[in-house]
């Protein structure tokens, strides 16, 4: 565990939503760590500003819309929108800003421009690729073989039997558009910006060159972030960020809840039926470093915790500053519940839930 010492303001960039289909469970549980992480800053009084960007442009969202025959950006508006009402149910902090990747073209422009100049990428077939064999560093995060990370861009987007990249393993920048795909100009041609060109250029234009804190799912440590650390620090010669957090998969008999295996549980049904505070707790009873396995019974259980805390029938007295202890550990919520259990006050539970975002 890396310790972190927080200065007056803490910059988050997560990972948002490529809005192509409805808001599930493993999508609640990255959310919500960082809302609980941001919410314990707060309380120590520092100033937080949360970035969580749209991927309202990529392969996948592309893919949909093409099956469901409509505009991609139609799609993106009608799967934002509801994303945004189960997040506010959930009751997370507002973001400083939600930044669309067809918002910032200009942005992700001379981001690669910068990349090109630095010597770290180049032209073939049309597109523009990194390369990765100019980044010594490349794999540090992920801590993978070449094989290992070979097999995740495969499985990943990452198209390495593409013959016009020199290495398997380097990766788009920039592409040529398909006929029925949206296109912009750049002075290497119409086309439209790979996934982790995006990603860094929004970082960098609204938080600047080095992040404190930048994370999502551990499904996006290889490809996602290792390629995001490469091509920004490539572009700017500093550190891109100081920490990162990984949330673990949520699991849905035995299987990794994800929109390709269509094993999902959708927020939106479950607030039909669950109160929102229930959902988070239900989330936070699983630390999140941890894959965990979805069940109804920890909605049941999390619901009968609500009940004995809004009476304020705990067990004993503990101190507040043992659940924010718990929170300091790592961000261990299900220590921090554990411990307002044991409180026996209600304004005490009060005070400890708001930590988690939580609502007596």
């Amino acid at each position: 565990m890396i310790p972190f010492e927080p200065g007056p303001e803490v910059t988050i960039y997560t990972c948002g939503i490529t809005p192509y289909d409805a808001t599930h469970v493993g999508h609640a549980a990255a959310f919500v760590t960082f809302d609980v992480l941001q919410r314990r800053l707060r309380d120590l009084g520092c100033r937080t500003k949360c970035v969580r960007n749209i991927t309202d442009v990529d392969d996948d969202i592309l893919r949909k819309a093409r099956e469901l025959g409509v505009h991609y950006l139609d799609l993106a508006a009608e799967e934002i929108a509801r994303f945004d009402s189960d997040m506010r149910a959930l009751g997370l902090l507002a973001a400083f800003s939600e930044p669309r990747a067809t918002s910032a073209i200009p942005d992700i422009l001379r981001f690669i421009d910068l990349v090109l100049s630095s010597g770290h990428a180049y032209r073939s077939g049309g597109s523009v690729y990194f390369r990765v064999s100019s980044f010594p560093a490349f794999g540090q995060l992920s801590r993978l073989g070449r094989d290992e990370m070979l097999e995740l861009a495969r499985d990943r987007g990452g198209r390495p039997e593409d013959p016009n990249k020199e290495d398997p393993l380097d990766f788009v920048l920039w592409q040529p558009s398909e006929a029925d795909e949206p296109s912009w100009e750049s002075r290497w041609g119409r086309g439209r910006p790979g996934w982790h060109a995006e990603c860094s250029a929004l970082a960098m234009r609204e938080l600047g060159s080095t992040i404190d804190i930048h994370g999502g799912g551990e499904d996006l440590i290889f490809p996602h972030h290792e390629c995001e650390i490469a091509q920004s620090e490539a572009a700017t010669g500093e550190q891109f960020v100081r920490h990162w957090v990984h949330v673990g998969m949520v699991r849905l008999g035995g299987q990794k809840m994800s929109k390709s295996l269509g094993n999902l549980i959708f927020v939106s049904d479950l607030l039909k039926e669950w109160e929102p505070d229930v959902i988070r707790l239900a989330v936070l009873s699983n630390h999140y470093r941890s894959s965990w396995e979805w069940s109804t019974d920890l909605l049941t259980t999390a619901r009968e915790r609500l009940e004995r805390w809004r009476s304020g029938a705990g067990k004993g007295r503990v101190a507040l500053d043992e659940v924010r202890g718990m929170l300091d550990d790592d961000l261990n919520t299900p220590g921090a519940i554990q411990a307002l259990d044991s409180l026996s006050d209600r304004g005490g539970i009060s005070l400890g839930a708001s930590l988690l975002g939580v609502s007596l």
